[in-house]
């Protein structure tokens, strides 16, 4: 039985929708997609692309090209490529979490997501500050943000927070769930028995021995110690601005960054059409694309599919290893060019 994932197109007026509509063109010997999306959006996507589309009912078998099981979660309003409307975005809430709660109720094995804009979320009068954070609460558990591509992979120890909030939320218990959460996906995901994870200072320097900044001395060095003492190789706390040179990068298998725009930069600058977002901690996979709803590009057939084509096949690979209790080593994310 091959793996079935939920997909979710994600924003309606973005690009979500073409790229779900040509990662259906051929069809996957990994696993059944059925998609959380509004039938007619998936439509209008495959009209402008001029590409097939047949939506199935949850029950049928994709078979040929253009075939899509489609679960329908209307919007509220019509849609047009490049033009959000605040009244949908309970259905893109409704989406996500109906695709969640198909995996937590064992019907599906995994999610993939697609771009969502949280400006038009909040506008529409939900409190959203991420779908990460969204499928988190949901299945009640403490779970940790990750991308990667094949370059490099990055876990964050906070993630959507505006910035004057990260030094309060580095907090030792924090910490330590992060790295804990990261030791194990690296072992178990990613088949690395002694995986070496680099953990990057706070303040500028990992902090000049608290010349520029006490955290490191008083939170991050601590905990790393003890750590350690339990047989984790960890590598810190390092000064972010070289911690990310080529010539340091190979001997990490994973980098824990403080907060979202201390890591990330450097991983979409090296490799962004193929990036994936990994959530670490949930009891089923979610890997989501690693960029926005790029509304500008919506509806034109010239959006890069390369992520969504990542995270599909990565997710599949990971449910099928859960499902078969054989989770030693998941090929393509296992090991970085670098090495």
């Amino acid at each position: 039985m091959l793996p079935q994932l939920a997909l979710v197109p994600g924003e309606p007026a973005g690009i979500g929708p073409e790229l779900c509509v040509r990662l259906v063109q051929q069809p996957r010997s990994d696993c059944r997609l059925l998609a959380f999306a509004d039938p007619d959006v998936l439509q209008a996507a495959a009209s402008a692309l001029n590409l097939p589309l047949q939506l199935l009912p949850e029950s049928a078998h994709a078979r040929a090209p253009g075939d899509l099981r489609v679960r329908p979660v209307p919007n509220a309003a019509p849609s047009t490529f490049g033009i959000t409307r605040p009244a949908n975005a309970r259905a893109v809430i409704d989406a996500l979490l109906g695709a969640g709660q198909a995996c937590l109720s064992g019907v599906l094995d995994g999610v993939v997501t697609g771009p969502v804009h949280k400006a038009v979320i909040n506008d529409g009068g939900i409190a959203y500050s991420g779908t990460t954070e969204l499928l988190a609460d949901q299945a009640g558990v403490r779970v940790v943000m990750m991308l990667a591509n094949d370059i490099v992979r990055v876990a964050l120890a906070t993630t959507h927070l505006p910035l004057r909030a990260v030094p309060d939320a580095i907090t030792g218990a924090r910490l330590e769930h992060t790295l804990r959460t990261v030791h194990a996906a690296m072992r178990t995901l990613f088949g690395l028995p002694n995986p070496r994870i680099a953990v990057l200072g706070l303040n500028p320097h990992a902090g000049e021995d608290g010349h520029l900044g006490r955290e490191e001395l008083d939170v991050i060095i601590p905990l790393l110690d003890r750590l350690r003492s339990e047989g984790m190789t960890l590598i810190g706390p390092l000064p972010a601005d070289t911690a990310f040179l080529p010539g340091q990068l190979i001997g990490f298998d994973a980098v824990l960054a403080m907060y979202h725009d201390q890591g990330l930069p450097v991983l979409k600058y090296s490799g962004f059409e193929h990036a994936v977002n990994l959530t670490l901690g949930l009891p089923y996979p979610r890997v989501a694309v690693d960029h926005g709803t790029a509304l500008a590009l919506a509806g034109r057939g010239i959006a890069d599919p390369s992520s969504l084509l990542a995270a599909t096949a990565l997710c599949a690979r990971l449910a099928a290893a859960r499902a078969m209790s054989d989770v030693a080593t998941v090929p393509g994310l296992a090991t970085p060019a670098t090495r």
